[in-house]
């Protein structure tokens, strides 16, 4: 009885060997009654029933070129991971077009939207400082409209000054281009006089030719006028709002998402603004820095327009790679209708002195705390805005690329516990010991 026992122990199916099958295990008809045997995954038939059934699947795959999602097996593996990557970059490719498209459609919210956060970053320290000695509301109303008062005292000292010497200015623009066409006729170039005055009337039958065109192009500028003002009209009151309670619409936009996302958004947005607000406050001082040199320059050349074309060269820093270039290339030009060659090469001589000055030492001095990008995803940047929304793509590329990447370092990284006790609300956007960061721009935790 005992041998007896353990024989029947050791046949499989026995009784005593385990837990019996289902009543309607293997019942059905046909090729489906077989197959609902084994539709649960997980489970292998022991001894050599399993090995037999895995056979005859791997032959049945091996007899139509796959394996089970219908991937041909004789597929390198490194393929099928760049397979997997390359549909993934079409993806997010295809959602930062829409994104773009979706920013050209409300051109003008979105730019208001940027110009507001522009002026939020700088103008909200200075409101926060003179909150130390006014209420909130007049220390918001003083920085933000002081700060206006004294752009448009900018603008108008330049306009007046235009306007003052356009007389003088057309005459010496005039003796300018007789001396770049005795210039073109000297050596090295030795171009022929007719040549030039051939030019001459093309470019005189051209824009006669054309002068309707021009013309309604200047009337739908005059539209684009209004336009930007009415942007400029919409940024201003975000700012106020933005100055004075920022920090309220941040805890109201994290009061309505679920509890378990609101610290990953936290940590998010206070990379985000982090990285804006340097990027921000540092280009407006290297924009600043190259202004003040080109301007000192033009001026001891004797260069005319030189606080208009300073001004230009500022506003033209705020494009990286390509502004400051541009704005030195038109102060060329006026060099070289009003002062001669030889100016005209020194002026162009700045192109490089600038570019190597703000490559070399500002940019590492000022900006590498908050834009850690490298200069050819800058400029592929720079150049992709440039292409899928113009000047104003060109504008925010950078600082959207940059505030992207810092989202994407603070998520990675781990977060840095709270000091604080559970029912202590977090800190505001910025102005408060609060606001030091937990996570460093690149991603990296703070030491």
């Amino acid at each position: 009885m005992a041998d007896g026992s353990r024989r029947a122990h050791g046949r499989p199916g026995a009784p005593g060997t385990g837990p019996a099958p289902p009543p309607d295990a293997g019942r059905g008809s046909g090729r489906g009654g077989r197959r609902a045997r084994y539709v649960v995954r997980g489970s292998r038939p022991a001894g050599g029933v399993g090995a037999a059934i895995r056979a005859r699947t791997a032959g049945a795959v091996a007899g139509r070129g796959g394996d089970r999602d219908g991937v041909p097996v004789n597929v390198n593996g490194g393929l099928r991971v760049a397979a997997a990557y390359a549909w993934r970059l079409l993806v997010l490719g295809a959602a930062a077009y829409a994104c773009f498209k979706i920013l050209g459609r409300l051109q003008l919210v979105a730019v208001a939207l940027f110009l507001a956060l522009v002026v939020t970053s700088v103008l909200r320290p200075v409101a926060n400082l003179l909150a130390r000695w006014l209420p909130r509301g007049p220390a918001t109303a003083v920085s933000l409209f002081g700060s206006l008062l004294l752009a448009l005292g900018l603008l108008s000292l330049v306009g007046g000054l235009v306007a003052g010497e356009s007389d003088r200015l057309g005459q010496e623009f005039a003796g300018g281009a007789g001396r770049i066409e005795r210039w073109l006729e000297g050596s090295p170039f030795h171009v022929d006089h007719a040549a030039l005055a051939n030019l001459q009337e093309k470019v005189t039958a051209y824009l006669s030719e054309h002068r309707s065109a021009l013309l309604s192009s200047a009337l739908s500028g005059a539209g684009r006028v209004l336009e930007v003002l009415t942007a400029a009209a919409l940024a201003l009151f975000c700012s106020l709002f933005f100055i004075h309670s920022g920090e309220r619409f941040w805890h109201w936009f994290q009061a309505l998402l679920p509890e378990s996302a609101r610290d990953t958004w936290d940590r998010a947005g206070r990379a985000a603004w982090r990285t804006f607000a340097g990027y921000t406050r540092g280009i407006i001082i290297v924009a600043a820095t190259n202004a003040v040199l080109v301007g000192i320059a033009l001026f001891l050349l004797g260069v005319p327009l030189a606080l208009p074309l300073t001004l230009l060269e500022f506003f033209a820093a705020f494009i990286p790679l390509v502004g400051s270039p541009v704005a030195l290339a038109v102060a060329t030009v006026v060099a070289l209708a009003s002062r001669g060659p030889v100016i005209a090469l020194v002026v162009l001589s700045l192109i490089v002195v600038v570019g190597q000055l703000e490559g070399h030492v500002l940019h590492p001095l000022v900006l590498s705390w908050a834009v850690r990008l490298h200069p050819v995803v800058v400029a592929l940047s720079v150049i992709g805005g440039g292409v899928l929304a113009g000047v104003i793509g060109a504008v925010v590329a950078v600082p959207m690329v940059s505030v992207a990447w810092s989202v994407f370092g603070a998520l990675r990284t781990p977060p840095v516990p709270d000091p604080r006790p559970p029912g202590e609300p977090a800190g505001k956007l910025s102005g408060g010991p609060a606001d030091e960061p937990t996570v460093r721009p690149s991603g990296e935790p703070r030491r």
